[in-house]
């Protein structure tokens, strides 16, 4: 999979996860439709209005079915029900999961609504036994997620997911289409639990900071 090879490409979700992603990926010449729930979503038709030709819109279930590979970049607490309505799309898809399980109704900063023992990325591949999972880019912010030189120096991204094929996938595409150099499998789908907990060490982090543009560097 190089930079230069033309896909089609599904992303869920209309909000800053779901537009980074998808101008990258038109960037790099990709043709990319932008899922929601209705078909003429006010957001997605900006965004296409803006990325030019090879931007399209429709609902999660056109996505799915548009998609050689899918991005989930939904809300952690709608992306169960939104991967419900994409549908048969799904099937035997590389599904890029970036979402987190954030629950505001305390207060902020949020708490996960799962954890511990289960993670969302867990429950999404539970829910979707043939569709192959990757956790990945869900420890930055989104402008970081597609150009990691937003943060000076190297640093980690880290991925897990239970199909050996469908992970190597996704590195490429984190490599070679979005520029990181650092790239850590933590192994199967179980690992996700570890990631979406990187969220309360972000969230602190971003407050003491001021600002979204940083990330962690594992020294070996």
């Amino acid at each position: 999979m190089k930079a230069s090879t033309n896909m089609q490409i599904g992303v869920f979700g209309t909000g800053m996860v779901g537009e980074a992603i998808a101008d990258k990926l038109v960037s790099l010449g990709h043709e990319v439709k932008m899922g929601s729930r209705t078909a003429n979503n006010e957001k997605a038709a900006a965004w296409v209005k803006s990325a030019g030709a090879r931007a399209s819109q429709g609902t999660f279930a056109d996505a799915a079915s548009f998609g050689e590979i899918l991005f989930n970049c939904t809300g952690g607490g709608v992306s169960l029900q939104v991967l419900e309505q994409a549908g048969d799309g799904l099937r035997g898809k590389v599904l890029v999961d970036l979402a987190n399980p954030l629950d505001f109704s305390k207060g902020r900063p949020p708490r996960l609504s799962v954890s511990n023992d289960d993670s969302l990325g867990e429950q999404i591949q539970r829910a979707h036994p043939d569709v192959k999972v990757v956790k990945t880019l869900n420890t930055v912010n989104c402008d970081v997620m597609v150009n990691p030189a937003k943060v000076s120096g190297d640093h980690t991204m880290f991925l897990c997911g239970n199909d050996e094929g469908a992970k190597k996938q996704v590195l490429e595409i984190l490599t070679e289409w979005f520029g990181w150099r650092d790239v850590i499998d933590l192994g199967d789908i179980t690992a996700a639990r570890a990631l979406e907990s990187m969220l309360h060490v972000w969230l602190r982090l971003m407050g003491a900071l001021k600002t979204v543009h940083f990330n962690v560097k594992v020294v070996r």
